[in-house]
C-alpha cells in the first residue's frame, strides 16, 4: 500500500504556495520586464510595477484560457500528465542550475534605462510575449502546473488558484523593484539579492523532485 499521498490531491493552499514560489523564482531573474519596470518607475514611481504586471497578467490569462479550452481534457490523461511533469522537473533543475551558476556575478541594477515605450501596461504585455524564456517556461513548467491544478480536488477552480499564486509573485517582486527605484536603493543590496535568488533556486530543486514524483505516479499507473 502506498503510504504517500497522491500528488494530485495538492490542496488550495499548497497549490497557491507552489505557484507563488515557482513564479517568484522566475520573476527575480533579470530580464526585459525587469528593465521596463525600472525604466518606468524612474519616471512614474511605485505604480509602474503593478502596471507592468497588469500587461503581463493579461497575456498570461489569455494563454491560460487557450490552454484550458484546447488542452484541458488531454492534460488530465495519466500518460500526458506524467510526460509533462517529467519534462517540467528537468526544466526546473536546469533553471535552478542556471540560477546557482549566476550567483557570484548577479547584481540588481536599479539604474533607469533609455527605453521608449507607450506605457508600462503595453510594455508588460509585449516584452513578455517577445521573451523566448517566457514561452519556454509556459511550454514546460507552466504546463506542468496547469496539469497539476486540473488534477486537484478543486478541478477547474484550481486553475484560478494557480493563476492567483503565479501573478501574486510577479506583483510582489516588480512592485518591490519599483519601490527601490522610486525611494532609493536602501532596502536591498547585491548580497541580499543573491541570497534571495539562491533560496529560490533551492526551492526549484525541491519542486523539481515533486514534479518527478508526480510524473512517476502518473506513468506507473498506466
Amino acid at each position: 500500500m502506498n503510504a504517500l499521498p497522491d500528488p494530485g490531491t495538492l490542496g488550495a493552499w499548497g497549490l497557491l504556495f507552489t505557484s507563488f514560489v515557482i513564479g517568484l523564482s522566475g520573476a527575480v531573474m533579470p530580464g526585459p520586464v525587469l528593465a521596463s519596470t525600472v525604466s518606468h518607475a524612474a519616471r512614474q514611481g511605485m505604480k509602474a510595477g503593478p502596471l507592468v504586471v497588469l500587461g503581463h497578467a493579461i497575456l498570461e490569462a489569455a494563454l491560460l484560457i487557450a490552454l484550458v479550452l484546447g488542452l484541458g481534457p488531454l492534460l488530465t490523461r495519466s500518460g500526458v500528465a506524467g510526460a509533462i511533469g517529467g519534462i517540467g522537473a528537468l526544466i526546473l533543475l536546469w533553471l535552478a542550475w542556471g540560477m546557482f551558476r549566476s550567483l557570484p556575478s548577479l547584481t540588481l541594477s536599479v539604474e533607469p534605462g533609455d527605453m521608449r515605450a507607450a506605457g508600462p501596461v503595453r510594455d508588460g504585455f509585449l516584452l513578455s510575449l517577445a521573451n523566448p524564456y517566457w514561452s519556454l517556461w509556459w511550454a514546460t513548467v507552466g504546463l506542468s502546473l496547469t496539469t497539476m491544478a486540473l488534477e486537484t480536488p478543486l478541478g477547474r477552480w484550481g486553475l484560478g488558484v494557480f493563476y492567483l499564486g503565479h501573478i501574486s509573485s510577479d506583483l510582489a517582486w516588480f512592485w518591490f523593484v519599483a519601490l527601490l527605484v522610486a525611494k532609493g536603493r536602501r532596502f536591498i543590496n547585491d548580497h541580499a539579492y543573491r541570497w534571495l535568488v539562491g533560496c529560490c533556486a533551492g526551492f526549484l530543486v525541491l519542486f523539481a523532485l515533486y514534479f518527478a514524483w508526480f510524473a512517476w505516479e502518473r506513468l506507473s499507473s498506466l
